[in-house]
């Protein structure tokens, strides 16, 4: 059962997507959030493994309260769901913690798989956010030709969402070693952090890959 927590400004539309999520098998609504204060509290007192997160609350905002629940609950994937489309809030939200994005604009069905994917692990944007991405994208045209295959495999797992300690479990590798896989991945992309290894990731088609 994934649980999950909707997180919002207006109560009609959490009532909306309650009556979605509720409707599915294996998907559990567990509580409703107004405010960041709301929903950092919220994730203290239940367990819950995905968060359906508005960047637009009532006194707040959502980067606070993706900011707030990651702090307070680690474990908790965060899907944002906005009518914001701008590359500001996308680096915004992704920057805090989000593992994906999607506008308001997508299909009921979009939500219901992102919930699903994030739950598992996996990244999601709807089209027009992958766009944005590979837009704002500084990594100029390189690819993974310098890679070794083992290089890249780390690499596409990561970029998917994939822990260095499950990455290790299913290379039967330790976690050490994936770990210097990734520095020496950075090294050779000429990037400094996860976030530029994304944006290289969504660039080149990688995130499409399963």
């Amino acid at each position: 059962m994934i649980r999950i927590i909707l997180v919002d400004d207006h109560a009609v539309v959490r009532t909306g997507y309650r009556r979605l999520l509720d409707a599915e098998p294996g998907l559990l609504v567990v509580g409703e959030a107004a405010r960041a204060d709301e929903a950092n509290a919220m994730v203290v007192r239940m367990v819950a493994d995905v968060a359906l997160v508005d960047l637009s609350l009532k006194g707040s905002s959502g980067i606070e309260a993706i900011r707030g629940m990651l702090a307070r609950r680690p474990g908790l994937k965060i899907l944002v769901l906005s009518m914001h489309e701008d590359i500001g809030h996308v680096t915004q939200a992704l920057r805090n913690g989000a593992h994906g994005y999607l506008t308001k604009h997508c299909e009921p069905s979009e939500v219901i798989d992102g919930i699903r994917r994030i739950a598992e692990g996996k990244r999601v944007f709807s089209p027009e956010i992958a766009q944005l991405l590979i837009a704002e994208d500084t990594g100029g045209e390189r690819a993974f030709n310098d890679l070794t295959p083992r290089e890249f495999d780390v690499l596409r797992m990561f970029v998917h969402g994939i822990s260095s300690v499950a990455i290790a479990d299913s290379m039967q590798l330790s976690p050490k070693t994936i770990l210097n896989y990734l520095t020496a991945i950075r090294q050779k992309l000429d990037v400094d952090n996860d976030f530029k290894l994304l944006h290289l990731a969504v660039r080149h088609g990688l995130m499409a890959t399963v």
